[in-house]
């Protein structure tokens, strides 16, 4: 059984600030957006965790092995180089969705996001020591089959663009109503999927859904390990192997 480490990210009182005193402009909001979350994917990266964007404002983070304290030096460092705070939700769960559904609820129940006296929450508790097992954290990396032939190459950008979003929306959509499990675009034509532990069948499940729900062909690889920054890693060389030799899906376990 998989036991996924959720920490919710969240900047603090976000919207009113970003037309206090004036709105701001556009430009400036998404630099500093795109450079928080950079440095965020480096602080917690370098701790073998993994961040994804969700909507700039809010991230999730898979933090297996991180402790509290490492979450509140986190939020030491945004405090340092932002004119902005972030609140941090920690929790864990047999499932992806359960993990990130308890974090909401802890970090809701500490007040609004748009709360002006609710700042540099850390709420949570991680997995202890004891409990932690080398297959607590499964990572999927799915991407499109010969997306720069298909469209890359042939198309616009733009409807490019619709075609990965239409197969990464379906993906997404399907494996977190069927498995929990939570699913992030990463660029390009990638997307990695935080999972419970999933067999071959339920990865080529996933695959076949996608391919008669839009008509885009998925292949994946799929890591499993202690460490979200371990899993990735052994999911990116699965993802190798199914360029190298063809296969739709392999499990680096």
């Amino acid at each position: 059984m998989s036991n996924t480490q959720v920490a919710l990210i969240q900047i603090d009182n976000y919207g009113p600030w970003t037309v206090t005193p004036e709105p701001r402009r556009e430009a400036d909001l998404q630099t500093l957006q795109s450079r928080l979350y950079a440095d965020l994917c480096q602080l917690i990266g370098d701790r073998e965790g993994y961040v994804f964007y969700a909507r700039g404002d809010n991230m999730i983070a898979v933090t297996n092995g991180l402790s509290i304290e490492d979450h509140a030096r986190v939020q030491e460092s945004v405090r340092n180089r932002y004119p902005v705070t972030v609140s941090l939700s920690v929790a864990t769960g047999g499932t992806p969705v359960a993990a990130l559904r308890e974090a909401s609820s802890q970090l809701q129940a500490a007040g609004s996001a748009q709360d002006g006296d609710r700042q540099e929450i850390l709420r949570g508790e991680t997995l202890r020591e004891e409990r932690r097992t080398d297959g607590d954290v499964q990572l999927a990396h799915f991407d499109v089959n010969d997306a720069t032939g298909k469209y890359t190459d042939r198309l616009n950008e733009y409807d490019t663009f619709i075609r990965i979003e239409q197969g990464y929306a379906a993906l997404m959509r399907y494996v977190r109503e069927t498995h929990g499990a939570l699913s992030f675009f990463v660029g390009g034509d990638n997307v990695i999927t935080v999972c419970p532990n999933l067999d071959e069948t339920a990865y080529r499940d996933v695959i076949a859904h996608v391919r008669e729900a839009v008509g885009v062909d998925l292949k994946v690889g799929v890591g499993r390990a202690r460490t979200a920054g371990t899993a990735g890693m052994d999911a990116k060389h699965a993802l190798e192997e199914c360029r190298h030799d063809g296969r739709g899906v392999v499990l680096a376990f």
